[in-house]
C-alpha cells in the first residue's frame, strides 16, 4: 500500500494567497523605493502561471507516475515511511532538488522550462507561484530517489514539502537572519542573488531548503550588492502562453539559423548563453 502523505503545496495554498495579500498591504503601508515591488499585471501573469502548472503537472504526472512505479517495482531496496526516515527522505530529495535545479541553469533546453520562474522583474511572494507548464524535464533527476527503495509517494510529498519552504524565500521584506540560519538554510538574502541577473548573481545559490549544498559544491554566493531582478535580456509580456514558451521559441530560431548539426546540438544542450566560436 502507498504511503498516505499529504499534498504539501494543496494544503499550503489558502497560505500562500494570506501571506501574498499581507506582502502586498505592507507595501502599501510602508513603501520601500529601493524595493522592486509589486506590478498587478506582473502579479496576475505569476498567479496564472501558478494555476496552469497544476493543471499541466497533473498531466505529466501520467508518464512520470508510470516510470516512477515500474521503477521502484524493479529495485529490491525498500525505505520504509517512518518518523525517522521521512527526514532523511527529504534531506535525499533537497540533494537532488539541488543538481535538478543546477542542471536546469546550465541546459538550455532545461532552462527552457525553468526560465519562467525567473521571468519576473520583480521579487515577491507572487513570484513563488510563478511556475513552469513544462516540468516533465525534472523527473530524471530523482530517479534515484525512487531506485534507492523510496516510494514515489514519498517523493511527491517531499518534493511538495521543498516547494511549500520556497515559497517565503521569495520576498524583499525580509533581510539577513542569524549567522547560523544563513549559513545552512536557504533564505531570502540568498534567493535575492538566485534571482538576480548581474553577472556576478548569475547561476549561484540553487539550494532548495539547504544552501549547505552551495557552500560544498562550489556555486554560492553571499548577497552584497542590491539584485536586480530578471533575465540578461527580459522579455516584455504578460501573456502566459508566452511566458511560458518564449525560450523554446528561441531554440527553434536558433536551430533553424545553425550552420552545422554540431551548432545545433549547441543550441539546445550548451548552456543558455552559448554562442559558437
Amino acid at each position: 500500500m502507498p504511503p498516505n502523505l499529504p499534498d504539501a503545496v494543496l494544503w499550503s495554498i489558502p497560505a500562500f494567497v494570506l501571506l501574498t495579500l499581507v506582502e502586498v498591504v505592507s507595501y502599501r503601508l510602508h513603501p520601500d523605493e529601493d524595493a522592486a515591488g509589486y506590478s498587478g499585471k506582473d502579479a496576475a501573469t505569476s498567479l496564472s502561471m501558478g494555476l496552469g502548472s497544476l493543471g499541466f503537472d497533473l498531466l505529466w504526472k501520467i508518464p512520470v507516475v508510470a516510470v516512477y512505479t515500474a521503477a521502484y517495482e524493479l529495485t529490491p531496496l525498500r525505505v520504509p515511511v517512518l518518523w525517522w526516515t521521512i527526514p532523511l527522505m527529504l534531506l535525499a530529495q533537497d540533494f537532488l532538488y539541488y543538481w535538478s535545479h543546477r542542471g536546469h541553469h546550465v541546459v538550455r533546453i532545461l532552462w527552457a522550462c525553468h526560465v519562467v520562474h525567473h521571468s519576473s522583474r520583480k521579487f515577491n511572494l507572487s513570484t513563488a507561484l510563478r511556475q513552469p507548464w513544462t516540468s516533465l524535464t525534472v523527473w530524471p533527476f530523482y530517479l534515484p530517489f525512487i531506485l534507492l527503495g523510496a516510494h514515489p509517494a514519498a517523493l511527491a510529498f517531499c518534493s511538495s514539502a521543498n516547494l511549500v519552504y520556497q515559497f517565503w524565500v521569495h520576498t524583499e521584506r525580509i533581510g539577513k537572519l542569524p549567522r547560523p540560519v544563513e549559513y545552512v538554510f536557504n533564505t531570502p538574502s540568498h534567493h535575492r542573488v538566485h534571482h538576480a541577473s548581474q553577472g556576478g548573481y548569475l547561476d549561484r545559490n540553487f539550494g532548495g531548503i539547504l544552501i549547505l549544498w552551495d557552500r560544498l559544491f562550489g556555486s554560492f554566493t553571499a548577497e552584497t550588492e542590491r539584485p536586480v531582478f530578471g533575465l540578461t535580456k527580459n522579455i516584455e509580456t504578460y501573456n502566459p502562453l508566452r511566458v511560458a514558451t518564449h525560450e523554446y521559441a528561441a531554440i527553434a530560431r536558433d536551430v533553424r539559423a545553425a550552420r552545422d548539426w554540431r551548432e545545433r546540438a549547441g543550441r539546445v544542450f550548451r548552456g543558455p548563453g552559448w554562442q559558437p566560436e
